[in-house]
């Protein structure tokens, strides 16, 4: 008897327990569901006359307004010289560290190999056969002119001749890649080292030899940059790049500097997308003197005039807990409010970076529909 008096009150716990947790579920799935309605606004028809509500869509415009992107600072190609030599050779000397400023024309490396000594000798033996070949031809010449020799001997006096000047010339362009002068050479002043010199006015930025190291052709020895042509290079995006017009004031500045400010134009915009969808664009600096290194990184504002955005009236955005809505009509009398990101203002217009599409949006007493939706919430 007591075993299934027992088992009665276990049974009818059980079953209660069971109906709190069914009703405790129920009201939380009726929780979700209100809280997904209260995006939604309905209005009856009086309503809808009180609150005379303008519609509008989307539209096109333009306005003035600031991008903001990064770049470095950068100089032109022909600023930037790597220095690698046409044949190769042991270091002898070299004083230059990253960050020397040379001058051009200053020595900054000799180097030596039996090579330079071989080319020497070719150039001058090659010189003083052409002397004899010249001599020959202009007396087969003379001979030919009086029949006094046969057309194909002076031919080939003249061939002969013809070769040797080729050969002479080519030898002595060789000598002028190494930086030897080839009118002022001979037999008493043959060297086993040559000197290099450098082509510009600039700051070592790379320096990738030492005394003794073997190079070759391919070998790039040093990198010299002259920062005399300093320019803004910046990345822009796709989508940015078409407001881009050259001309347009360019304010920037380095993370180490945040509050000095200063003044380029855009004077060249790339026009190619890469693979990240972003493009370049080179700025001429107004203060060409600045106290900048290439390779720097800089934040930028670039002052648009006229862009393209897409636009609403100001009154077509509320504000809800620091966030911009606007409402879209569903139906006749349904709206529903949806968030969006929000640009520049202009002419009681406000650039919307959200896209729309052609969707109806209330442009004006959009706040009466906040007030509505906000209030059937707490009710």
């Amino acid at each position: 008897m007591k075993y299934n008096t027992l088992l009665c009150l276990l049974s009818a716990t059980l079953f209660f327990a069971c109906t709190e947790n069914k009703k405790a579920s129920e009201a939380k799935a009726s929780i979700v569901i209100d809280t997904a309605a209260v995006e939604m606004v309905n209005l009856n028809e009086a309503q809808l006359r009180m609150a005379d509500l303008q519609f509008g869509n989307v539209q096109s415009t333009t306005v003035h307004k600031t991008l903001k992107v990064s770049g470095h600072m950068d100089v032109p190609p022909s600023n930037i010289v790597s220095i690698s030599i046409p044949m190769g050779g042991y270091v002898k000397n070299t004083s230059l560290i990253p960050g020397l400023f040379v001058k051009k024309g200053a020595v900054i490396a000799t180097l030596e190999d039996p090579s330079y000594i071989q080319l020497q000798q070719d150039y001058l033996t090659a010189k003083s056969k052409l002397e004899f070949l010249e001599a020959d031809y202009i007396r087969q010449r003379g001979l030919n002119e009086t029949k006094a020799t046969s057309d194909k001997i002076y031919q080939l006096a003249k061939s002969d001749f013809e070769s040797q000047k080729y050969m002479v010339k080519s030898l002595s362009e060789k000598l002028k890649l190494i930086g030897l002068n080839p009118a002022n050479l001979n037999e008493t002043n043959i060297s086993r080292t040559v000197q290099f010199t450098s082509p510009i006015n600039g700051y070592v930025t790379k320096v990738n030899v030492n005394i003794g190291k073997y190079v070759t052709p391919t070998d790039v020895l040093f990198e010299i940059v002259d920062p005399s042509d300093l320019h803004l290079r910046l990345t822009v995006l796709e989508n940015d790049a078409t407001n881009l017009k050259v001309g347009n004031t360019v304010n920037f500045y380095t993370n180490n500097n945040p509050t000095k400010k200063q003044l380029a134009h855009i004077a060249v915009i790339t026009p190619n997308i890469d693979e990240e969808s972003t493009t370049d664009v080179h700025c001429h600096l107004v203060n060409e003197k600045i106290n900048l290194f290439p390779g720097t990184f800089v934040n930028a504002e670039v002052e648009l005039n006229n862009a393209k955005v897409k636009a609403v009236p100001d009154n077509a955005i509320v504000k809800w807990q620091n966030k911009d809505y606007v409402f879209v009509k569903t139906s006749e009398t349904g709206f529903k409010m949806i968030p969006v990101v929000t640009g520049v203002s202009s002419n009681g217009l406000i650039e919307i970076q959200t896209d729309l599409g052609t969707q109806q949006i209330v442009i004006k007493n959009a706040y009466t529909l906040l007030m509505k939706l906000k209030n059937s919430g707490e009710e």
